[in-house]
């Protein structure tokens, strides 16, 4: 159990961190951060402190689906955006194009390592990943409901001032792959949860 702490702490953290470096690097974010930033830029609070509150506004809809956080779940909706919060008030972002997009690719990579590390440590889904799947389980596809979920807020937050681009487009045909990858390998032998694969 020790150890799936460390796991699933690690691999949060690295998910704000990670997350923090497509910010840094300008070309676009992936679906729910192009809303966390939109809301940012027109409201005003930083970007982690929306992903936070956007976090704790999903976890209400768990409650028709019946859906049950555990410490994974309520860990994740403060640390990764704290993380970001952390990260990005104590780093610049780079003007070199070379080092915006080293910064994309990394935060690519390492997003998909740590969706690996917080999913395969079973310890309860993201409040997002968590949505998918109690909407899923009441006889949608997964796929449908992610794409349905994650244009919305792509749409929403492009409309509110949030970065679209090449980033954007990386990422999601990246994530998926990634994660095919990551969560079976930190499962360490576990069955992964249920959804998780179909969830990215």
């Amino acid at each position: 159990m020790r150890l799936r702490l460390v796991q699933l702490y690690a691999g949060l953290l690295l998910y704000g961190f990670s997350s923090s470096l497509l910010v840094l690097a300008g070309l676009g974010l992936d679906p729910w951060d192009v809303f966390h930033q939109g809301l940012s830029r027109t409201f005003g609070l930083a970007i982690g402190t929306w992903a936070i509150l956007i976090g704790v506004v999903v976890l209400l809809f768990w409650i028709p689906l019946r859906q049950k956080p555990g410490i994974g779940t309520v860990s994740n909706v403060v640390l990764v955006g704290g993380t970001m919060d952390v990260v990005l008030g104590h780093v610049h972002a780079p003007h070199a194009l070379s080092v915006r997009i080293a910064c994309l690719v990394a935060g690519v990579f390492l997003n998909g390592v740590a969706t690996g590390a917080y999913i395969g440590a079973g310890l309860g889904p993201g409040p997002r990943d968590g949505l998918m799947t109690g909407l899923a389980a009441r006889g949608h596809s997964i796929r449908v409901v992610r794409t349905g979920l994650e244009l919305t807020v792509l749409v929403t937050g492009w409309l509110l001032g949030g970065t679209v681009g090449i980033g954007t487009l990386a990422y999601a045909l990246s994530i998926g792959p990634l994660a095919h990858v990551f969560i079976p390998f930190f499962s360490r032998g576990r069955r992964p949860p249920e959804g998780a694969l179909e969830a990215v």
